[in-house]
């Protein structure tokens, strides 16, 4: 499968705190950089996203007195995973990975700003209903097919992959080209969830 002249590969979240020494390591994380760079050569269209949140934003576990990272509140969006501090704006654990060499990406979609509410997906904030920009971005310009590579499978690469789908849009992951967190066996799931929704699921482009 190669792409086309209407294809975008969707680079999610391979950021520093992301990868193995980060405040939040994905295992294995950095290793999808060579794969990410070497397919990036491949696409006319690249867009990432980046991480972006606040000091003190309610999805870190710090936040949120007595709770541990990993654990569960209920939000007034619905349930949310609490994290260890990570991404936080401006450090360095927010930066991409060093690796990563993107000349022809066009656009960094910032998420998880707002500090009342996570957002996983690069089209929707965990709300469901806020959106990135990114759905009228691919539509202005005239994108139809999204390959989305990176971190993590199972949450940010999953969720964007799910809502690229309720949008209509032909979706592709490169399971080869991402690494999953796994809580609790949350790939899996993540994987049969893409499924279902119609994702396309390759290990390679």
């Amino acid at each position: 499968m190669k792409p086309g002249k209407y294809d975008l590969l969707l680079v999610i979240d391979v950021q520093n705190d992301f990868c193995p020494g980060g405040a939040l390591a994905v295992p294995d994380g950095d290793s999808v950089v060579p794969d990410i760079n070497h397919m990036a050569g491949d696409f006319g269209h690249c867009v990432l996203t980046q991480d972006w949140h606040p000091a003190g934003h309610s999805s870190f576990a710090s936040t949120h007195p007595g709770k541990a990272p990993f654990s569960t509140v209920i939000m007034p969006y619905g349930e949310q995973t609490l994290w260890p501090d990570h991404c936080i704006q401006g450090t360095q654990g927010a930066a991409f990975h060093p690796g990563l060499d993107l000349p022809r990406a066009q656009m960094i979609i910032r998420k998880g700003y707002n500090p009342e509410i996570d957002s996983y997906s690069a089209f929707f904030e965990n709300d469901r209903k806020t959106p990135t920009g990114l759905a009228g971005y691919l539509a202005e310009r005239g994108l139809k097919r999204i390959f989305c590579v990176g971190l993590a499978t199972d949450f940010c690469v999953r969720f964007s992959a799910e809502d690229a789908r309720k949008l209509g849009l032909e979706t592709v992951v490169v399971l080869g080209a991402c690494r999953g967190i796994d809580l609790g066996g949350s790939v899996a799931a993540g994987i049969a969830a893409m499924k279902a929704a119609g994702v396309m699921l390759v290990e390679r482009v």
